[in-house]
């Protein structure tokens, strides 16, 4: 199941281009080169960061400086201004603010999320991007350069149930398993202890999250973030079970892609109607091996129920994809349409009773019920969202 991931993780790290870039270039450069393999992170996911020396505007002494992937950007596009600077004594010194706004409040999560704002207060030279909530996993590591990735074999160690005793088995003492916690001071807090208690880690696997790990060398960072990355998937495919890792095959043979080109044709533009009605849709089709593998399997209808790998992603997958429990036939649109429109109801009705379930007073309302991501055996899934770039995260997730 992981053939695609077998492939080896070169480093495309050029010393004679980096050698031509200032700190802040060369934390650009890395970015770019970890964001561009989609294996490594997903569009819009991930964060880099670099501890530079740089001259205080009103001083003119040098100040060490974090520069950090702020919000939104994606690594794969990523130019100077998508990285807040800012004064790491300042960042640190917010470790006593946050010990004292938790005395105060009595309550951890309202402490930390107080100290969201006050990152900005922090700000070097008054750089407009804002600092992101991941901000402390970077300032917190005493490394210079710090990369998190959210690879796909590396996220299927962190999502295990048994993945704490799966992240030894794979890495040794060299990263360590944290329990996942949502992102934020909290989390950059555990880092720092993690770094402190296993001098000898370079790396942790933070549970239903993903990856991260530290170098005082950039490329040196940029290097074991791929040889890390790597490592997790030679361990899955040593012990790749083939087709039988969704229970075999449920049904046969896949659409050849002029049959699924067709069918498509006639199905999309109808399920873009019962899927868009509230706001205007646009799909994106992901109909690779390994998708249409899972789609056809045995356990495709129980799997996809599951849950996403990661607890950030359902914000645009929902908890769930919708399964099309039809039979794949070339030409049998009306078929798919039929069983499609036996899922819509049911899906609808879990998802309403599941927003009711986990609502609180103060949550947003409901996004609507309809299903994001279409599992349909013999074709692949198909992904939807308000506009091509939100569409295709969606498949990605």
């Amino acid at each position: 199941m992981f053939t695609d991931f077998t492939d080896p993780f070169p480093s495309r790290w050029d010393d004679a281009h980096a050698a031509t870039l200032d700190g802040l270039g060369r934390l650009v450069y890395r970015s770019r080169l970890l964001g561009d393999d989609p294996r490594i992170t997903n569009t819009g996911g991930g964060n880099t960061s670099s501890k530079l020396t740089e001259t205080d505007p009103l001083t003119g002494d040098p100040v060490a400086v974090l520069w950090v992937k702020g919000s939104g950007g994606d690594l794969r596009t990523a130019d100077r201004g998508l990285f807040a600077s800012l004064y790491q004594d300042k960042l640190m010194g917010l470790q006593d603010v946050y010990a004292r706004a938790g005395e105060a409040r009595g309550v951890k999560t309202e402490a930390e999320d107080a100290m969201v704002g006050l990152f900005a207060q922090c700000t070097f030279n008054l750089n407009p991007r804002a600092p992101s909530i991941d901000t402390p996993l970077h300032g917190f590591v005493p490394f210079a350069h710090v990369d998190h990735t959210h690879p796909v074999p590396v996220i299927a160690i962190a999502t295990a149930a048994d993945g704490p005793a799966l992240t030894r088995d794979v890495y040794g003492d060299e990263v360590v398993w944290l329990d996942w916690q949502r992102p934020g001071f909290e989390l950059g807090l555990a880092l720092q202890n993690v770094c402190r208690d296993h001098p000898e880690a370079r790396g942790a696997v933070m549970g239903g999250h993903g990856l991260i790990n530290w170098s005082d060398d950039d490329r040196d960072c940029y290097d074991l973030s791929l040889r890390l990355i790597a490592k997790a998937a030679d361990f899955l495919a040593a012990r790749d079970r083939g087709e039988a890792a969704f229970g075999g095959r449920r049904h046969g043979g896949d659409l050849s892609d002029a049959d699924r080109d067709a069918l498509l044709a006639d199905v999309l533009p109808w399920l873009r109607g019962r899927v868009g009605a509230e706001r205007r849709m646009i799909a994106t089709v992901h109909a690779d091996e390994a998708t249409r593998e899972f789609a056809a399997s045995h356990d495709a209808a129980r799997l996809a129920r599951v849950g996403t790998s990661c607890p950030d992603h359902f914000l645009r997958t929902k908890v769930e994809p919708l399964y099309a429990d039809w039979a794949p036939v070339a030409g049998d649109a009306d078929g798919l349409k039929a069983a499609l429109d036996a899922a819509l109801g049911p899906y609808r009705a879990r998802y309403a009773a599941y927003y009711d379930a986990h609502r609180h007073p103060d949550s947003p309302a409901m996004r609507g019920t309809d299903p994001t991501v279409v599992v349909i055996p013999g074709v692949g899934l198909v992904a939807w969202g308000k506009t091509k770039s939100e569409s295709r995260t969606t498949a990605e997730f």
